[in-house]
């Protein structure tokens, strides 16, 4: 399938935007985000995370040294994005802008690990989660992710 030709654009938008309940569900289903921070030049640097979610913010744990700790700490931005599809009629996604919140603190650090524990690592038993979160935790920034702008789209919706 090929965008429809005449349709105004800002009508295609409409037509494929999810609802914030789709678009939070789809963000649940999938195991990976894209993670994109801003390095010093201005450029963006991409990576990818797992993550989960709790309310509706979006948390996650990376190395205190990683590129995305240092650049967060320089600028709060974030960049989120979920996606799925192979062909143009079949391209979902979820584009999220957020402000962060680190964590520095081990022991809050290994709550929130506890969260991405059990979403990411479903076999691990409820009593051994705890401990699983604490060797996530080890050299660990926690991140909390603030939604400020979402934008979605399912081109499934086009047929």
């Amino acid at each position: 399938m090929v965008p429809p030709e005449g349709e105004p654009v800002s009508k295609l938008r409409d037509r494929i935007r999810m609802t914030d309940e789709d678009a939070w569900d789809f963000i649940a289903s999938r195991k990976a985000m894209q993670t994109a921070t801003l390095n010093r030049d201005g450029s963006p640097h991409l990576t990818t995370n797992w993550f989960a979610i709790v309310g509706r913010q979006i948390l996650f744990e990376t190395y205190t040294k990683s590129q995305k700790i240092v650049n967060l700490r320089r600028d709060a931005r974030i960049a989120l994005l979920w996606e799925d599809g192979e062909l143009y009629g079949e391209l979902r996604g979820v584009s999220m802008n957020g402000a962060v919140t680190l964590i520095d603190d081990f022991e809050r650090v290994a709550d929130l690990a506890q969260h991405v524990v059990r979403r990411n690592y479903p076999e691990t038993p409820e009593s051994e989660v705890g401990e699983a979160a604490r060797g996530l935790a080890r050299k660990r920034t926690g991140v909390v992710v603030r939604p400020e702008k979402i934008f979605s789209w399912d081109h499934r919706k086009l047929t």
